[in-house]
């Protein structure tokens, strides 16, 4: 029986750390080399992530500075960056890759903040279902005889309150976030 809530639990943390992943990606007023996280470039024939083929650094709060290993690679990186829906403008030297990260405007920062909100939501939605799916378990477990009534009625709260205490986790992560695209 309780492995049913370990297993939740486990399913529950890595909702929360795919939420995080998704937030990484949002780009708010600030520099950040995870807004490169999930891009690829054209390297030899194939998609490779950007950070295996190149430093990517943050000098400054509005600066990004991408260093390729391989200085042929510039204009591909540049041209991943450009078709990006980051919507920022790189320049190089012919070395290295520059970004200078321009203040969200009003409109973009509503945006964004809608974004995180339904990415919040889905991982509410994801906690719950993994709630529903364990509480099926629990029933399953009960008709089944493994359960005693009163065990599958603890479990089943103890697995209540563990949802609560991951949609607090979420909705406290949304509002980190929140904070973060609406600064200045």
């Amino acid at each position: 029986m309780h492995t049913v809530l370990s297993e939740s639990e486990e399913r529950m943390k890595k909702t929360l750390a795919s939420l995080k992943d998704g937030f990484g990606s949002l780009r708010t007023g600030r520099a950040s080399s995870s807004l490169f996280d999930k891009m690829k470039i054209d390297c030899y024939g194939s998609k490779t992530p950007l950070n295996q083929v190149a430093n990517i650094t943050i000098p400054e709060a509005r600066l990004i500075v991408i260093q390729p290993w391989d200085k042929a690679l510039i204009g591909e990186i540049e041209k991943a960056i450009r078709s990006s829906e980051l919507s920022l403008n790189p320049g190089n030297d012919g070395k290295i890759i520059r970004i200078a990260v321009p203040p969200l405007t009003e409109e973009r920062r509503k945006d964004l903040v809608k974004a995180a909100k339904q990415q919040a939501e889905q991982s509410r939605v994801a906690v719950r279902n993994i709630r529903r799916d364990g509480n099926e378990e629990l029933k399953k477990l009960l008709k089944d005889g493994l359960l005693t009534e009163d065990e599958e009625s603890k479990v089943s709260a103890e697995l209540q309150k563990l949802t609560d205490s991951y949609i607090t986790k979420v909705n406290h992560i949304l509002e980190e976030k929140d904070k973060e695209i609406m600064e200045n």
